[in-house]
């Protein structure tokens, strides 16, 4: 019975996330997660069961790649979800383990707090479905420039830590948590609006599902797409730069002698910035974007991604894989993908600095803070792989929390959507909705100063972490003294 109510509370929790979007309802259920993880005679089984049910569903859509070529691979849906759910359960089952000999909800709403740290640097890294995240697509948003997706967690947990007490007092005060980051971003100023002389950006996008993209009798409809959107007149000025989205480039880019010229003079020899792949001097296959510049498509600049899918476009056990018979689902050419040096801004013609961000690399906040501040950021992607749910919708968030972040405009390619402009505060300004083909015309939003997350990173949410894991100690510790007896 436990259990089963364990199970409900982590999916209340997921609900919070992208494309739902009902974080009253995931508020609740951390609430009651934590309420039942300190009241449990078997912690870690509990924040297992708890950690598993939250991450079966949010992250569900990683079944969506086997089903591309589902006669080959569809049978690793199912284990491949509950290996997934399972691993990523496991943290939240050391957190509630430790947190329940520390004593009550409070201390497992820290190691949830740690845990989710953890996990979002340890072996690379997957900072996707935290408990902050739950915000992203609320007024609360424009507050992740102070406090990062981990900020916005400590409120979240720590007001559900408070909550679970279901005591008149103690909700108050986790009601004050959660109001936390609303108040801040209430208080923030608006990003500045563009200037009367900023450039126009459009946004290609050509809709190919991955079932078909790379069929030889479809490639040439989605390429004769995108030409039509590169070249459509605008009711605004005209285009200064032109994006397409990742692994647009039908041909490798040593074979597009005769497609480049084509994309140029669709653009009407402004830069195109194309997401495109190659292979490197030693024979490795690389994903990459290439800046395309004059009348002939002349590349201009070539940059690899630097990280790369685990399992997508790299195995992170290749032996086992080999064994199973199996390659990395999203690679289309054969070899072992490579990644390339990053994260790297480039001088972008009309715009000047950008750090570009090629799919999965907009999950990981760090980057901006490795590099000068550009002017904006640049994401391609193509989330076909992920269906037309879940999946490209919670990416979309994580682009949306990365322009709060930072205070930078982020300008959104993507080859079925959403191809989006989001501003410095990351509010969608224009875009172009799921499994729709066409573009997207927006003048390039003006950028804030540098934020406080931008300057400090996650350390601040370290320090925080760390300095409630203090208080509680010394809390603890005041509360187990003996008093003194008068004689």
């Amino acid at each position: 019975m436990r259990i089963g109510l364990l199970v409900a509370a982590g999916l209340l929790a997921g609900l919070g996330q992208a494309p739902w979007g009902l974080w009253p309802l995931a508020l609740l259920g951390y609430a009651a997660g934590l309420r039942l993880l300190a009241e449990s005679k078997r912690p870690f089984l509990a924040g297992w069961s708890f950690g598993t049910a939250h991450f079966a569903l949010v992250l569900h859509w990683i079944t969506e790649p086997f089903l591309v070529d589902a006669a080959a691979t569809g049978w690793l849906m199912a284990p491949a979800l509950l290996a997934v759910s399972l691993g990523m359960g496991l943290f939240w089952a050391i957190a509630a383990a430790l947190g329940h000999r520390m004593g009550g909800a409070m201390a497992i709403a820290l190691g949830l707090c740690a845990a989710e740290l953890t996990r979002s640097y340890i072996f690379t890294g997957f900072p996707w479905a935290l408990p902050g995240h739950i915000l992203i697509d609320t007024a609360a948003l424009p507050s992740a420039s102070v406090f990062g997706a981990h900020g916005l967690g400590l409120f979240v947990l720590l007001g559900a830590a408070f909550v679970a007490s279901a005591k008149v007092r103690p909700v108050l005060i986790g009601s004050v948590f959660w109001a936390v980051p609303f108040a801040t971003a209430a208080i923030l100023s608006p990003p500045p609006t563009s200037t009367s002389d900023a450039p126009v950006i459009r946004l290609v996008q050509p809709n190919a599902p991955q079932h078909q993209k790379w069929d030889p009798a479809f490639m040439p409809i989605f390429f004769q797409r995108g030409l039509e959107a590169t070249v459509a007149p605008s009711t605004l000025d005209a285009p200064s730069v032109v994006i397409w989205p990742e692994t647009a480039l039908p041909e490798l880019i040593r074979y597009s002698a005769d497609v480049r010229p084509m994309i140029a003079r669709a653009a009407g020899g402004v830069p195109v910035v194309i997401g495109a792949q190659r292979f490197d001097p030693e024979g490795n296959p690389r994903n990459a974007l290439v800046v395309l510049e004059g009348p002939e498509g002349d590349i201009a600049l070539v940059q690899d991604k630097h990280r790369l899918v685990p399992f997508g476009e790299y195995l992170p056990l290749p032996w086992l894989s080999e064994a199973l018979g199996l390659g990395p689902l999203a690679a289309q050419l054969a070899g072992r993908y490579a990644a390339g040096d990053g994260p790297r801004t480039f001088d972008l013609p009309g715009i000047g600095s950008v750090l570009p961000m090629i799919c999965y690399e907009a999950i990981f906040p760090q980057d901006l803070r490795r590099v000068d501040r550009p002017r904006a950021i640049l994401h391609l992607t193509n989330d076909a792989w992920f269906g037309t749910f879940a999946g490209p919708q919670q990416h979309l968030a994580l682009a949306k929390l990365r322009a709060a972040e930072a205070g930078l405009p982020l300008l959104r390619a993507a080859n079925t959507g959403v191809s989006a402009v989001l501003d410095a505060r990351g509010q969608i300004l224009a875009s172009l909705e799921l499994g729709k083909d066409g573009h997207v015309d927006a003048p390039l939003p003006a950028a804030l100063t540098v934020t406080p997350y931008a300057r400090t990173g996650d350390w601040s949410a370290v320090v925080a972490l760390v300095l409630a894991f203090l208080a509680l100690l010394a809390w603890r510790a005041k509360a187990v003294a003996p008093r003194s007896v008068p004689l």
